[in-house]
């Protein structure tokens, strides 16, 4: 489905950016892999590695995103590398834990560095390059930016990761409005509950009661449902959907 088509996934070391730059690179694209570390979360080989090792093309990219010239250097190297960007893969984000009372400035800052104005740079330096290139498929490029349902609804115990998840999903929209007669195609992932190997909270087992308690499937997510998703965003099947925040959930902004 992806077949001479290059695409960048950031935070792709682990969890959900591992996911999608495999399937990605199972698909026939050609995947940059873009994190701060190479080292996966979860052990195991590297996603570098496991590409190669299948046949795929890809490289890894030590990327800071909430640095500008880092950003500009991981979109010129793939150029580079691989003569064009069709689809940049937002996914890298941290959080804190923390609520408005108990956020610090410094954490707000990081937060936010990361989250939101790390993906701001990554949509520009894509969009920039996407403006040099011949439409493929009725488009120049492609963005998907990982927010989740906490976009939409209030993200218990923190406040920064709340805040710069809804700040995604107006980003979005504002890019596919304002670029559709760029033929820049962009969309949003709203994950719900992903069992990933994320230290800390998200797997405390309180926390998977209540994520359970209100995902009407009777199972919580893994990665590959996220992504499945973005290889149907990634592809020619999505070429007049845009603007779009898709839910991943298991039904939980359903119910």
């Amino acid at each position: 489905m992806l077949d001479r088509k290059v695409a960048v996934v950031t935070g792709a070391s682990s969890g959900l950016g591992r996911a999608i730059a495999l399937r990605f690179a199972a698909e026939g694209a050609a995947v940059v892999i873009a994190d701060t570390r190479e080292t996966p979360i979860e052990g195991g080989d590297t996603t570098l590695s496991l590409i190669r090792d299948g046949g795929g093309r890809a490289f890894f990219a030590q990327t800071d995103i909430s640095s500008w010239e880092a950003v500009d250097m991981l979109v010129g190297e793939t150029v580079e590398h691989f003569g064009r960007l069709d689809v940049m893969v937002n996914n890298a984000a941290i959080y804190t834990s923390t609520n408005l009372l108990e956020t610090t400035p410094q954490q707000w800052q990081q937060v936010m560095g990361v989250n939101v104005t790390g993906y701001f740079y990554c949509c520009k330096r894509a969009v920039q390059q996407f403006l040099t290139q011949e439409p493929v498929s009725d488009a120049r490029g492609r963005i998907i930016n990982i927010s989740s349902q906490h976009g939409m609804i209030a993200c218990p115990g923190d406040f920064p990761y709340g805040v710069g998840k809804g700040a995604i999903v107006q980003m979005t929209r504002q890019i596919a409005v304002d670029h559709a007669d760029d033929l820049v195609v962009c969309n949003a992932i709203a994950p719900g509950k992903i069992i990933t190997g994320k230290p800390g909270v998200a797997n405390d087992p309180d926390a998977l009661d209540y994520s359970r308690s209100r995902t009407p499937w009777p199972r919580l997510g893994v990665p590959r449902d996220v992504a499945g998703a973005a290889l149907f965003l990634a592809s020619d099947m999505a070429s007049y959907i845009t603007g779009v925040n898709l839910m991943v959930d298991g039904g939980w902004m359903a119910g």
